[in-house]
């Protein structure tokens, strides 16, 4: 049985959120006492700051004495504390604690929101979409290429923001939240996807020495990013590394935990890209390369997104060579998603039907997975020879990326106690058809642990807590990232790993014993 990892507000020791209310008083003007507005209420917060300066936005300054009259000198903050600074996110009549926060994973394919009750860390709904850059390429190379004008590049920006606002309107509209009242947002994502938020030129990032505008990019208004929240509201950018390392990976360690482990750990994140992490609470290290798109389904014929009608799971009954299948919404089958790409090879392996190569046996030059009766098109959905050299290509890319880590600090998989799977495609993924194809180690089953959507699960951490928002500061600072577009030892750890489940069987000792003992080669015509 699989072991999926949910910790959410768990690693959180104190709830201490981006933004902050607070009910207060404040000493109405006498004839004794003629200071301004805005400075009686600076006086009535400050005991609430850790820093005493405290910033107002123009636009609140200017309702500061109709609302403390209205409230007859009570009222509410909404305060916002971050890189030394505090400040004034509104003010209400009264005494109201309705505060709330938006945390966003951004993925090269989808976009995910949580809404939280900031004061209680419950999180009130979820939506998610396609992410709208999609329509300037599926790759992050085609959108990097599109941005290389800054009108293309504004328009990537408008673009991602209007997917988010798009999901902010959708949770509003669920929950009934008032607009004003959500004052903070966490952003999680890659490198590229931080750079596309705040409109920064991404052009860099794939040109050698591979380098971006910003790592770190830190704390904005929501306003300035056109963010469809209370406009002086507060927007945290969870940090990166590298060029293609970013916060949802430093999200996926800190969920994960393995930085406070003595023990080594390693955390892989398949999506659009593959990122690697490795270490302990001594050290750390990470790097990541094109492996994604083929186990996106991208590079297959057949290939489509984890939506309604993908074939997620399949399976080979072994005595009749029967092919069963499951689609995710239980509906008649479009295409095959990555999860069930990596099924498909891995019962072509552990049945004969393929070589450890790869290449069908007995001549023949594809699989039907689906008859065309059964299938939505009317037309057979199959696996190919070339769909089968693209996923192996992609695996290789994995297996390269793994063992140059590993060779970068001396390390070898058996050192690894814990093996942490990432990311929407981890989580689906069957463990041991990603064993049987070499895709993840041959580990003891319970030490593979599937840590599901740690990109959202981190940015919800950083929307809660200051505690989380220094952690990943920390750790991002703590990672030593290594560029594999310049690794000369990669390619030859790629050809290595060209081979079901790798050209050193032995390393893969479970899946070498089923090999041996399973003597039936079903065939196809």
């Amino acid at each position: 049985m699989d072991i999926i990892l949910s910790r959410g507000t768990e690693l959180i020791t104190a709830l201490d959120p981006l933004t902050k209310k607070y009910f207060i008083s404040v000493n109405p003007p006498t004839l004794q006492d003629n200071r301004g507005d805005a400075d009686r209420l600076r006086s009535a917060i400050t005991p609430f700051l850790s820093n005493q300066n405290l910033e107002i936005p123009l636009s609140l300054l200017q309702t500061i004495p109709h609302i403390c009259r209205t409230g007859q000198w009570q009222v509410t903050v909404t305060i916002a504390e971050y890189n030394g600074y505090s400040r004034l996110i509104s003010i209400e009549p009264g005494n109201s604690s309705l505060n709330y926060g938006v945390a966003f994973d951004i993925g090269t394919t989808t976009v995910v929101a949580y809404l939280v009750d900031l004061s209680t860390g419950q999180v009130l709904g979820t939506s998610s979409d396609y992410n709208g850059q999609i329509k300037y390429g599926d790759t992050i190379l085609d959108r990097i290429q599109y941005a290389y004008s800054p009108e293309n590049l504004r328009e990537l920006q408008a673009t991602t923001m209007k997917s988010l606002n798009s999901l902010i309107s959708d949770l509003i509209l669920k929950t009934r939240v008032a607009k004003e009242t959500v004052t903070a947002c966490s952003i999680s994502g890659n490198t590229t996807m931080i750079h596309f938020a705040l409109g920064l030129d991404p052009s860099r990032i794939c040109q050698e020495p591979y380098i971006p505008v910003v790592n770190s990019a830190g704390y904005f208004r929501a306003q300035d990013l056109g963010l469809m929240i209370n406009s002086n509201g507060i927007v945290y950018f969870l940090p990166s590394i590298g060029s293609y390392v970013g916060g949802d990976v430093i999200a996926g360690v800190v969920v994960s935990g393995m930085h406070n482990n003595e023990e080594i750990s390693m955390l892989v994140d398949i999506g659009t890209n593959g990122e690697i992490v490795l270490g302990n609470s001594d050290w750390l290290v990470a790097c990541a390369g094109a492996a994604g798109p083929a186990l996106e389904g991208g590079v297959v014929k057949w290939g489509m997104r984890a939506t309604n009608g993908a074939i997620d799971k399949v399976s080979i009954d072994s005595a009749t060579g029967k092919i069963n299948y499951t689609t995710i919404g239980n509906t008649k089958p479009y295409g095959i998603c990555g999860s069930g790409l990596v099924d498909c090879i891995a019962e072509f392996l552990l049945n004969g039907v393929i070589d450890r190569t790869g290449k069908f046996k007995n001549n023949i030059s594809h699989i039907t997975i689906v008859p065309a009766s059964e299938s939505a098109q009317g037309e057979d959905i199959i696996i190919s020879q070339n769909d089968i050299k693209n996923l192996i290509r992609t695996k290789g890319a994995v297996n390269a990326s793994v063992e140059v880590l590993l060779q970068s600090v001396g390390c070898s998989l058996s050192q690894i106690k814990f093996f942490y799977a990432a990311g929407a495609f981890g989580n689906y993924l069957d463990k041991e058809s990603a064993i049987t194809i070499g895709l993840y180690p041959d580990l003891p089953r319970n030490q593979i642990i599937k840590i599901g959507n740690s990109s959202g699960e981190g940015a919800k951490l950083a929307l809660l807590s200051q505690e989380k928002r220094q952690e990943m500061e920390a750790v991002a600072k703590k990672i030593t990232y290594f560029e594999m577009n310049v690794n000369q030892d990669f390619m030859n750890e790629f050809t290595a790993g060209l081979f079901l489940p790798h050209s050193n069987l032995d390393a893969y000792p479970s899946i070498k014993a089923k090999l041996n003992n399973y003597k039936r080669q079903l065939i196809w015509k």
